[in-house]
């Protein structure tokens, strides 16, 4: 016979043992200033989980690159790690020989000229955009040193991109005054030319970007090419025009799909390289790198040394304090998948990308502008003139629990609106089916408006009254207002500038 007890609690105790806040929490709670008094633990969860859940599903998210998914074993690492400041490196040697040692194996994995008893040169970061933005400061501080040396100005720094090149490129040459020489982008080619990209390098040019990776497509750029027009043009004018490879999203598939594809430091011009570990390095996002193919490439009045910590130690970092789980969760994917694992993710990944190309290729409605080879992703448009449409089909997804972006192309494609579908390691074959067959409804569902028009709308006002003893009802309900709700048609200007939101 099992007993229970049953003890008297006074108001406080009893808020904190219910499992609700809603329970308890009677007044509103302020957003966007102090609350004067605390309230429980449970409570505090309980809302903050509660309103999360109005958040979209991150496995559902195609929209980003970003890892949604770890093994359990990582998840524990992380929580174990949480509380250390990367930047305490004196306090925490291990930690700080973590990250050493995810710089030398992404160095060798880049083909950096580092012998087998040399240490690489590079840094973790919170993400490829610092990444880039330490990258494009050491080609902008060696241009003015050489400048200098040289007599000449060093006023007007420029970099050439591809116009597909992410936002990220645009914050770098405005926060750090250099000029963004973007190569346009055409009907069919959605990448930069690598002859049209030299043609506009000048003296005052510090580095040209190539991504591996397009962020609207996918694509990768050809960097061996870019680099052979590179050193012909330094060659023919006395110039050392470098370059940097962006390599966000390709920079870990690369290596285990393409081995023999010349992209990294094999090329000599490839001065620094970027990859963001939060992408298909499958950590969660909060880390990326960059490495330096040598010591030379990073000038040295950039790093900054400081003791006051304990020890000398050396920081080329745009913040100071950050988590260290990132850098660990990074080293255990290393060490957990090596290159077989990582190849054998990647491989995983074309294949479900290859499901969805053909899915929806067959629905005979879209036409596919990604390439076979780059990132596994499906970057696709509508066949027709419509541009609404991809934008009403990603809107119509939205009903299923899926997130696919739609956007319209960078100067000069303005009249394509495209749709991407990015394969992650944790969309499998079983979701990419399911996602396919909703496309399939989310188009009946636009076909059958488009034949009768927009569905019409009333706006109903119900009064709820007492129900009349006997009838068994819980109450009745009677419609007091009954009107038509008009639909309005409104034409939205898209501002100019990158593409955001996509990555």
């Amino acid at each position: 016979m099992v007993l229970t007890h049953v003890q008297e609690l006074d108001d406080a105790a009893a808020a904190s043992a219910v499992v609700f806040a809603s329970r308890y929490v009677q007044e509103p709670l302020p957003r966007f200033e102090l609350g004067e008094k605390s309230i429980s633990k449970d409570a505090a969860y309980q809302i903050i989980h509660d309103e999360l859940l109005l958040d979209s599903s991150p496995r559902l998210n195609l929209a980003s690159f970003v890892t949604t998914w770890m093994e359990p074993e990582c998840d524990k690492l992380i929580l174990e790690g949480i509380n250390k400041n990367y930047a305490d490196m004196d306090e925490y040697p291990v930690t700080t020989e973590i990250q050493n040692r995810c710089v030398n194996i992404i160095a060798r994995l880049f083909n950096a000229p580092v012998g087998a008893g040399e240490k690489a040169v590079g840094v973790g970061t919170v993400g490829s955009s610092e990444a880039i933005m330490l990258a494009g400061l050491a080609f902008k501080r060696r241009w003015q040193n050489r400048r200098k040396a040289a007599g000449k100005p060093y006023d007007k720094p420029n970099i050439v991109t591809g116009a597909n090149v992410q936002v990220c490129w645009e914050k770098f040459a405005r926060y750090f005054e250099v000029e963004l020489k973007e190569v346009k982008l055409r009907e069919g080619c959605y990448v930069m030319d690598p002859d049209e990209a030299v043609q506009m390098v000048d003296e005052n040019t510090i580095c040209v970007a190539a991504i591996l990776g397009s962020t609207l497509t996918g694509e990768f750029e050809d960097v061996k090419r870019l680099n052979n027009l590179l050193l012909a043009k330094n060659k023919r004018t006395g110039w050392d025009t470098p370059i940097h490879v962006d390599a966000a999203s390709g920079g870990f598939i690369a290596p285990f799909l393409y081995p023999e594809l010349e992209w990294d430091f094999r090329l000599p011009l490839v001065k620094s390289i970027n990859v963001s570990g939060h992408k298909y390095g499958l950590v969660y996002a909060g880390v990326g790198w960059v490495i330096w193919r040598n010591k030379e490439d990073l000038p040295e009045d950039l790093i900054f040394h400081i003791n006051y910590l304990g020890a000398d130690q050396p920081t080329f970092t745009l913040n100071f304090s950050k988590g260290s789980s990132q850098i660990i969760a990074q080293y255990y994917q290393f060490l957990r998948l090596g290159f077989e694992g990582y190849r054998n993710v990647m491989e995983n990944c074309m294949e479900s990308a290859r499901t969805l190309r053909e899915g929806l290729e067959r629905t005979g409605r879209f036409t596919i502008i990604s390439k076979d080879q780059g990132v596994p992703l499906v970057a696709f448009t509508f066949k027709g003139k419509d541009t609404s449409l991809a934008f009403r089909l990603s809107s119509e997804l939205r009903r299923f629990g899926w997130i696919v972006p739609a956007y319209t192309m960078p100067a000069n494609l303005e009249h394509m609106a495209v749709l991407r579908v990015v394969v992650r390691e944790d969309f499998g074959r079983p979701l990419a089916e399911r996602f396919l067959s909703h496309v399939r409804m989310a188009l009946e569902e636009l076909d059958d408006e488009a034949k009768g028009g927009p569905v019409p709308r009333m706006r109903v006002t119900i009064e709820l009254g007492p129900a009349a003893k006997g009838s068994g009802e819980e109450a009745t309900a009677r419609v007091v207002k009954r009107e038509s709700v008009v639909a309005v048609q409104r034409s939205v200007s898209l501002a100019g500038g990158k593409t955001k939101g996509v990555c």
